[in-house]
C-alpha cells in the first residue's frame, strides 16, 4: 500500500481515533473490556527520541512490545533535514508474523519554527494513519472511529523567500565559583536552501572561551577564540551523481590560523539512488583543493604563510534496517607538495539486535595523523599545554565505546506512569 492510497483510505486529513468504551455498528468479535487489549495488534517502534508516553496515550488500542521478534507490526522511523530547516520523518511499517507481508510507507515534514508539541503530534497522527490497515485485523477496529473534518481546500503555496532559510543562533553561558571563572560565547549565523536540483549551505560561527582562575596569589586567564565560515553549493546531476564544492575559512588561536582560506570543488557518486537514502546510502566523494594559509607565529616548519595543493576522498556507508543500523566512514586526504603529509581517519557506529532481548552498540573512530603544518614552533607553556590553548603535535586520535543491553521478561510495555519523573 502506498503513501497517496493509505492517505486517501483516510480521508486524507486528521483522523480522530478513540476508545468509545462501549459496542459501535460493525462488524467483529464482541469480546469483553478484559480481553480486547489482548487481541490488540502488538507493534514495536523502532525510532529516535521519540515520545512513548505521549505516543502510548495517544494510540491506546495496540499492545506495546519491548522486543522486535515479539511483534506483529514493526516501525522504523528515519529522519532527514529538509529545505526549509525542518525534518522530514519517514515510517516503514512492516508486518510480521500472521501480518507477513503488509508493508507501508509515509512520510512526515515539520516546519523549522514548529515546537516540539506540534512535532510529536504530526509524528504519532502520521502513526495512527499507518496503523489502521493493521488495527482493523484485530477486533478492537469496533472501537475506531474516523472523522473527516470538512473545509479542507487545496492552497497555491506561495513562498516569498524563494526555499531559503536562515537561522541565528546565540549561545552566551558563564559559570563560576570561588577560584573559577568562565565565560563561553557560541553565535552562528546559518543560511540554507535545498531543492530537488540545488544544495546551498552557508555557515558562519564564532566561539569564544575565557577562563580565569585564580589560586593564593597566581590568577591565570586563558583565552580560546576560533571563527569558521563553511559554504557549499551542490547540484544534482541525476539519481546517482552530484557535483560541488566546499569553500571555507577559520581562524583559530588553538590550531595558530591567522587566515585559513579553503576551496575545494568535488564529485559525488552513491552507489544506490539519491532516493533510497532513508535506508541505505553508500557515497564516494572526491575533491581536489587549495589552501591559502597565514600563522599567527611561525610553525615547526619556520612558515609564517604558505599556499598548497591537497586531495580528499571520502567513502560513508549508511544502513537502516529491522536488525539495526550502520553508519561507516573514511576519509583519506594529502597535500601534494609532500605526500608524506597525510591524514586517515575511520569512525563508525553499529547497532546491531542479536538475539531476543539483547542488543548490541560500538561506536567510535581513529585517525592517523600526519598533516599539522600549523603547529607552533618552541615549547609551549605549562598553560598551554594543560588547558589546551594550543594544539599539541600527535600521530594519532581514536575514541571508542561500548554498549550492551539485554532485557527478559514481561512482553508487553503498555503503562504510563509520570510520577516521580521518568
Amino acid at each position: 500500500m502506498s503513501n497517496s492510497s493509505s492517505i486517501a483510505f483516510l480521508t486524507i486529513v486528521m483522523p480522530l481515533m478513540f476508545f468509545s468504551g462501549g459496542k459501535s455498528a460493525g462488524q467483529g468479535i464482541d469480546l469483553p473490556d478484559s480481553v480486547k487489549r489482548e487481541y490488540a495488534i502488538r507493534i514495536f517502534i523502532d525510532c529516535r527520541e521519540c515520545d512513548m508516553d505521549y505516543i502510548r496515550r495517544e494510540i491506546p488500542y495496540v499492545n506495546y512490545v519491548r522486543d522486535t521478534w515479539d511483534a506483529q507490526v514493526y516501525i522504523l522511523e528515519t529522519q532527514q533535514e529538509t529545505g526549509s530547516g525542518g525534518d522530514e520523518y519517514t515510517f516503514f511499517f512492516q508486518g510480521q508474523l500472521d501480518l507477513q507481508g503488509m508493508n507501508d510507507t509515509l512520510t512526515y515534514a515539520s516546519r523549522p519554527d514548529d515546537t516540539r508539541d506540534n512535532i510529536r503530534y504530526g509524528r504519532t497522527r502520521m502513526l495512527k494513519i499507518g496503523l489502521m490497515r493493521y488495527v482493523a485485523k484485530s477486533p478492537l477496529i469496533q472501537e475506531i472511529e474516523i472523522i473527516h473534518e470538512e473545509g479542507s481546500e487545496d492552497e497555491v503555496v506561495v513562498d516569498r523567500w524563494n526555499n531559503w532559510v536562515f537561522e541565528l543562533d546565540i549561545n552566551p553561558e558563564y559559570e563560576g565559583e570561588e577560584s573559577y571563572k568562565s565565560l563561553d560565547l557560541e553565535n552562528s549565523i546559518n543560511a540554507l536552501k535545498i531543492t530537488p536540483d540545488w544544495k546551498l549551505e552557508f555557515d558562519l560561527e564564532y566561539d569564544m572561551r575565557r577562563t580565569k582562575y585564580i589560586s593564593d596569589d597566581t590568577t591565570i586567564v586563558a583565552l580560546r577564540e576560533s571563527i569558521y565560515m563553511d559554504n557549499l553549493i551542490v547540484k544534482s546531476l541525476s539519481n546517482h551523481w552530484s557535483a560541488g564544492g566546499f569553500f571555507s575559512f577559520r581562524s583559530s588561536t588553538y590550531g595558530n590560523l591567522k587566515h585559513n582560506f579553503e576551496i575545494y570543488p568535488s564529485v559525488e557518486y552513491n552507489i544506490f539512488p539519491y532516493s533510497e537514502s532513508n535506508h541505505r546510502q553508500l557515497r564516494i566523494l572526491y575533491g581536489l583543493g587549495a589552501n591559502l594559509l597565514t600563522y599567527n607565529d611561525s610553525t615547526i616548519y619556520d612558515m609564517i604563510r604558505e599556499n598548497r595543493m591537497h586531495q580528499r576522498l571520502l567513502v560513508a556507508f549508511r544502513v537502516q534496517e529491522r536488525w539495526g543500523s550502520v553508519n561507516v566512514s573514511l576519509e583519506a586526504s594529502n597535500y601534494f607538495f609532500d605526500f608524506s603529509k597525510n591524514r586517515l581517519a575511520l569512525e563508525g557506529h553499529l547497532r546491531v539486535r542479536i538475539i531476543k532481548g539483547l542488543s548490541l552498540s560500538l561506536y567510535g573512530d581513529v585517525g592517523r595523523i600526519h598533516d599539522q603544518l600549523s603547529l607552533v614552533k618552541g615549547e609551549l607553556s605549562e598553560t598551554e599545554v594543560l588547558l589546551r590553548l594550543r594544539e599539541l603535535e600527535t600521530e594519532y586520535n581514536y575514541d571508542f565505546g561500548v554498549g550492551l543491553t539485554y532485557t527478559f521478561g514481561a512482553i508487553y510495555n503498555n503503562i504510563v506512569n509520570p510520577r516521580f519523573g521518568n
